[in-house]
């Protein structure tokens, strides 16, 4: 695996770097936005490990230009910020995940081969919730014909939700759709995530989609029609 570790810390980049090499990783890295910008847009990578706060353009400027430049690398926010409003910026400007400083580098590892894979459609070419339209085939989503731009982690929340609309889905469930079933995410991620979908799916709509089971998941609109693959 290619990755592309933009940090300024120098020994927070070597102990990334060295953790990473012992996992057969091909490790590039830059320690400021310039030079981490210049390489993310002119080689290609699996991942890029990117810190928030860096010299000369800082890590929520770097991921909102990559994307505007159509670099769709994913990119995992490495930072010691762990305010939700700033990690929901983040997912915003097109970040795929996000960790907070300090971590555990096995559940890095395990969060960047979430990233990293393949979506799986399992068969569902769409699925239908009302003005609300996912394709899981074409990564697309829509509401009332608006186009929503989503992460990758995002997209995988949504979809485990509508494959069980109308139902509530157990946290874990949710945390192994996005995550992976061999981890453990840190306390406070799946609910970041579900604010950030929140954001972007219901807010600027008058009807909500997303409901809170307290003490137990989440769960989406159960006015849903699903299609699958079989049927098409």
């Amino acid at each position: 695996m290619r990755i592309l570790v933009i940090e300024d810390e120098t020994r927070m980049l070597e102990l990334l770097r060295k953790g990473l090499e012992e996992r057969d990783c091909a490790v590039t890295t830059a320690q400021d936005g310039v030079s981490g910008l210049e390489i993310a847009t002119a080689c290609e990578f699996d991942a890029v490990i990117l810190d928030i706060g860096l010299p000369d353009r800082n890590g929520f400027e770097l991921v909102r230009i990559l994307r505007q430049r159509g670099r769709q690398t994913p990119v995992m926010m490495l930072t010691a910020r762990d305010g939700e409003d700033e990690i929901i910026r983040g997912l915003d400007l097109g970040a795929d995940d996000y960790m907070t400083k300090p971590f555990s580098f096995l559940e890095l590892m395990a969060r960047i081969t979430s990233i990293t894979r393949p979506l799986r459609v399992d068969g569902i070419c769409r699925m239908e919730f009302g003005d609300l339209a996912i394709d899981p085939l074409r990564r697309q989503v829509t509401r009332e014909r608006r186009t929503i731009d989503l992460s990758r982690s995002e997209f995988n929340l949504l979809v485990a939700l509508g494959r069980n609309a109308g139902q509530c889905v157990p946290r874990i469930a949710l945390m192994k759709s996005v995550w992976g079933t061999e981890m453990e995410v840190g306390t406070g991620a799946l609910d970041v995530l579900v604010n950030s979908l929140r954001g972007k799916l219901d807010a600027p709509f008058q009807r909500k989609m997303i409901g809170t089971v307290r003490g137990s998941g989440y769960m989406l609109d159960p006015s849903a029609t699903i299609q699958d693959a079989s049927r098409s």
